[in-house]
């Protein structure tokens, strides 16, 4: 694949998403079990320092999709796997639990392989009609397995998992990963009595303290960090003759012709469907959301100081006590455009573009890597819209951000995004970069909105898409091509075969049987 994406480090990789709700039946003596598909089999990169945009019409899923990226709701299936931190410094514990049956999850994947290739075979003697397609779905659906557990296993140990004897490698990588998490654990320890120390300094120097008492105040933190520190040098001698005894096993796979190819799918990317609560605690703090009412968001009790500062002790960056917090919270706000006299201030003082700020502000105040931004400016007049996007523009250039930006206006998706993905009923059905799919839409569905767009220039001649018909439910979403009720291009593989997802041209990528030639069939 020749284009720019090659180059770019993902910083959130989506594979295979699912988000379903349970709907409860329509009386008592209803048993039957329904679902909405909020989110169905989404699969996409969002790369380091750019602006995804996400549109689609109201009720499509996108907001959806941006809390369970955030694992506010529990991901009915699929990956979500975060690179912003190493594998080693967060420590997972799922990751224990499949090094711990290694040998036992290689016999599944095998059990996979055998079921995947038999559902294939099945498909392919059956003839024509819908029980060939129903096939075909349940083949499918067996090879989807058959990946996710071929990716768990060669992202953690890659081309070890070639190995004569994998309870060998199980018990050499589960060594090592233990280690590695009490190696984290002691780092933890370390910045969070760093931080009682820092506290307790500007305490005690705004009292006028002397430089005995406060070594004396701060000993028992010091001694704890000069321990830690101590067990962590010991613990990475002991990991790294781990690791040379692994390098000897992986020499020993070196010759088999698959290991370059299972070698390759290792990353020490985080699987944050598998997190614990406690886990996912801890990156909390790289993976913010901006709302998109700004004043129900905030706490109407609390002051704009308060409101900023409150993050910053949930996640251990400034003590309760340390002064410095202040100047923090002055600075963030600064670069938010908020003015030092709004931080006694409440809530109910402020504009809605201003309580927007104090939103973004609380955000980006735990230096994020990761932002969505959940219809941020939908609510605000488009005067103050066009300063909250320049603002968002700003931050991202000065903090490296990255933004998964959702919204229904395509005027605003064009002028802040540098990729756009297209979702209609749960599923992202097109993704391009902002000037290629706004020039060349592929799917007749993006084809349609680009065409609502108003414009104010009468010499611009302009297609007129009308789409016929009501969304279909997304609780019982038409069989095949979910648009193919109101497509007016639709066949009848159309109603019976879901169209892959799959790239069309260098970056542009469209889930469709009737791709659009230049948005012109």
């Amino acid at each position: 694949m020749a284009n720019k994406q090659e180059n770019r480090k993902p910083l959130i990789r989506i594979q295979h998403l699912k988000q379903y709700f349970p709907v409860k039946g329509k009386s008592i003596f209803d048993r039957e079990i329904r679902v909405v598909k909020a989110n169905d089999d989404i699969s996409l990169d969002i790369y380091e320092g750019e602006t995804l945009g996400l549109v689609g019409e109201s009720g499509c899923g996108k907001s959806t999709l941006g809390r369970s990226l955030l694992q506010l709701y529990d991901q009915t299936d699929g990956l979500t796997i975060y690179y912003g931190r190493e594998l080693e410094e967060l420590a997972p514990k799922y990751v224990l639990d499949i090094l711990e049956n290694l040998s036992s999850k290689y016999k599944e994947l095998k059990e996979l392989e055998r079921k995947e290739k038999e559902a294939y075979q099945t498909y392919e003697r059956l003839p024509e009609g819908d029980e060939k397609y129903e096939a075909l779905e349940k083949a499918r659906a067996v090879e989807k397995s058959r990946k996710n557990l071929f990716l768990d296993l060669t992202r953690l140990v890659g081309g070890l998992l070639l190995y004569d004897d994998l309870n060998e490698v199980s018990r050499e990588l589960v060594k090592e990963y233990k280690l590695k998490i009490e190696v984290s654990r002691l780092k933890r320890e370390i910045q969070e009595n760093q931080a009682k120390i820092d506290g307790t300094i500007s305490v005690l120097q705004e009292k006028g303290a002397s430089k005995e008492e406060i070594e004396r105040k701060t000993s028992k933190y010091t001694a704890k960090i000069k321990e830690n520190e101590g067990r962590i040098a010991k613990l990475n001698k002991e990991i790294q003759s781990i690791q040379d005894g692994i390098e000897k096993l992986k020499d020993k796979c070196r010759k088999h012709p698959e290991f370059e190819n299972y070698e390759s799918y290792k990353d020490s990317g985080i699987d944050l469907t598998k997190l614990t609560e406690d886990e996912m605690r801890v990156l909390r703090k790289d993976l913010q959301l901006i709302f998109q009412d700004p004043y129900s968001s905030l706490n109407p009790r609390l002051t704009v100081g308060q409101i900023i500062s409150e993050p910053l002790f949930a996640h251990n960056i400034f003590a309760k006590n340390d002064k410095k917090v202040q100047d923090y919270v002055l600075k963030t706000m600064d670069e938010c455009g908020l003015a030092p006299y709004f931080l006694h201030r409440y809530p109910h003082q402020f504009s809605g573009g201003q309580r927007q700020r104090i939103g973004i502000a609380r955000s980006v105040a735990l230096r994020p890597k990761f932002i969505v931004c959940d219809e941020a400016v939908s609510a605000l007049d488009v005067s103050i819209q066009s300063q909250i996007l320049n603002l968002l523009l700003d931050l991202k250039e000065k903090q490296n951000l990255t933004y998964l930006f959702i919204s229904h206006d395509l005027s605003v998706i064009k002028y802040i995004s540098d990729r756009v993905a297209v979702m209609y009923l749960g599923n992202v059905i097109e993704l391009a970069d902002t000037d290629e799919l706004y020039a060349h839409p592929m799917h007749p569905y993006t084809e349609a909105l680009l065409a609502a767009i108003p414009t104010t220039d009468p010499d611009r001649e302009k297609k007129q898409v009308i789409l016929e018909g009501d969304i279909p439910s997304p609780i019982s979403p038409p069989p095949g091509c979910k648009f193919h009720t109101r497509c007016k291009y639709a066949t009848d593989i159309c109603s019976k075969v879901v169209p892959e997802f799959e790239e069309a041209r260098p970056g542009h990528f469209v889930a469709c049987h009737h791709k659009l030639n230049n948005g012109d069939k």
